[in-house]
């Protein structure tokens, strides 16, 4: 497979409370996104791409004021940590997040949100070890909270533990998730062990639940392309480029249907454009030198 830059989107729920219902305070539910390395197949990955405008604004350094005048008037209300602590992780502040959501935590020491939140955190900086712990607190204080097994699952599959990643998101979709990460992930793991009628469906499913992103549409395509439905997937990868163009998976992709069809001028042209997006993707370079660019 392709590159892939999978969203992380997690909503900070606000309430405080360790539970999904409960008071709201006065400030909105923020949204923290953050780009995973999706590996499956030949993946590599990519490390920020943002959902919208408005979630650009989030970290943006008059949000975060307000939040923290939310703060000082309620400065026993954990849910303004947690809130506060996404959007200095939206805006790459990450030790500042941290401190917020340890705040959060301390003050609610039962805020499973919050310690899914700092398990994203680090998870970004690289502290695996810590991210495994706060995912598995997480769980065991809401054992139905898919986000965190979502976010567990992808840790073990990074780490090339398979079939505990499987079963992570495998209990995620049990739990009833709408969260298309779970669907794409499994996906991924039913790609590379050849399954490839299980991972469309969970592909599509993804699709059905996000039409917006290219990820699962590079996912499914490659797919179509081992069960030699080259038609199905030259669709599925031009639907990436026109969702969005700026991946080097979706031209390496292209190029791979065009090099099996035989047209190796179009699949030099698509390789090379892959390239231009990113020297370093070697899909595209290997791609490249069988068609002789």
């Amino acid at each position: 497979m392709a590159k892939t830059g999978g969203e992380e989107r997690i909503a900070y729920l606000a309430n405080g409370t360790g539970r999904p219902e409960g008071r709201r305070p006065a400030f909105a539910i923020a949204l923290f996104t953050l780009t995973l390395t999706l590996t499956g197949c030949e993946t590599s990955g990519v490390d920020t791409q943002f959902a919208s405008n408005i979630e650009a604004e989030q970290g943006s350094q008059e949000n975060i004021s307000s939040l923290t005048n939310v703060i000082r008037a309620n400065p026993n209300d954990p849910s303004g940590y947690n809130v506060r602590g996404s959007a200095f992780g939206r805006a790459g502040r990450y030790q500042e997040a941290l401190r917020d959501f340890d705040r959060a935590i301390e003050l609610n020491p039962r805020f499973f949100e919050a310690y899914a939140n700092r398990a994203l955190i680090h998870r970004f900086t690289g502290d695996l070890g810590r991210a495994a712990e706060d995912y598995n607190a997480a769980i065991r204080i809401n054992p139905r909270y898919d986000t965190a097994y979502i976010g567990r699952g992808e840790l073990y599959r990074r780490a090339g533990r398979v079939s505990e990643a499987f079963n992570d998101f495998q209990k995620a979709i049990q739990l009833d998730t709408t969260d298309p990460r779970a669907y794409h992930r499994r996906g991924l793991i039913y790609q590379t062990r050849g399954q490839h009628d299980f991972a469309i469906d969970d592909f599509s499913t993804a699709i059905s639940l996000q039409p917006s992103s290219p990820e699962p549409y590079n996912g499914r395509g490659l797919s179509y392309v081992a069960l030699g439905q080259l038609d199905n997937a030259f669709d599925d990868f031009n639907y990436a480029l026109r969702l969005d163009d700026r991946l080097a998976e979706s031209w390496a992709n292209q190029a791979l249907v065009y090099e099996k069809q035989g047209d190796m001028a179009k699949a030099q042209k698509s390789y090379k454009r892959a390239l231009q997006l990113d020297g370093q993707y070697e899909p595209a370079r290997n791609g490249l030198a069988r068609v002789g660019g």
